[in-house]
Parts: C-alpha cells; sequence; structure tokens
C-alpha cells in the first residue's frame, strides 16, 4: 500500500536539491496501564531500546505528548504518550516494522490500540 503510493513520487518531485522521496511514520504510543500507573521512562527506553531501534536503525524521534481520545466505552481519555517520528525510505519491510512495534506495545503494555499516521515527505539526511 505505502510502496503504490511512492512509486509515482521521484526526487525530481522534491523541492530541495539532495531530498529523496521518503516515508514519514508517526506512531502515537499511550503510557497508562489499565489501573497499574503509567509506562515508565526505564519501560519506555528499554521497549525503545529492544524493539524501535532495531526496526528503525537509522534513527527515529521521540517525543512527549498529551493524548486525548474516547475509549471503546465511549469515555474520554486523556493520557501521557510518546510520538515517535520515523523517516526512512519505502520498501516492502516497512509495514511489518510499523505493524511489529505497534502489536510488541499493545501486548507488551496491555495497550487497545497504538496510533499511526503516515505521509509521504521529501527528506535529506
Amino acid at each position: 500500500m505505502l510502496g503504490l503510493a511512492l512509486a509515482a513520487m521521484t526526487a525530481s518531485a522534491c523541492p530541495v536539491v539532495g531530498e529523496t522521496p521518503m516515508i514519514e511514520a508517526e506512531l502515537f504510543f499511550g503510557r497508562d496501564l489499565q489501573g497499574h500507573g503509567i509506562v515508565s521512562e526505564a519501560q519506555w527506553r528499554d521497549f525503545a531500546d529492544a524493539v524501535l531501534a532495531k526496526s528503525f536503525p537509522d534513527g527515529f524521534t521521540v517525543a512527549d505528548g498529551n493524548g486525548f481520545w474516547r475509549d471503546r466505552k465511549g469515555v474520554a481519555v486523556h493520557e501521557s504518550s510518546k510520538v515517535v517520528i520515523v523517516i526512512t525510505a519505502n520498501g516492502p519491510a516497512l509495514t511489518s516494522k510499523l505493524h511489529g512495534a505497534m502489536n510488541a506495545y499493545r501486548t507488551r503494555f496491555h495497550q487497545q490500540s497504538v496510533g499511526l499516521a503516515t505521509r509521504e515527505v521529501c527528506a535529506a539526511f
């Protein structure tokens, strides 16, 4: 799915010389643990080292966030979160890496969901 959308974008479509077409993925990780406090900074670092760094060895950025959403019962929930931004070349393994990280977090911290947004960008590093 991501590969088809990016196929039409070429380096000549990028506005700045030296940029190449890439995918920007934002992942939204809620930190509330069902009745057990929050995912601690140490637990987060362990997850980032064990899962994210292995899935995205070229790098990623982590920012603290404050999320708002409605749970399955329609109750408004506010929770601290971690927002992870990955800018990477598209390829056949990208979808499995993103979904693998999301599933690992859901399983490890008993989360209902992890948010994901992707878009085509031009980038240079």
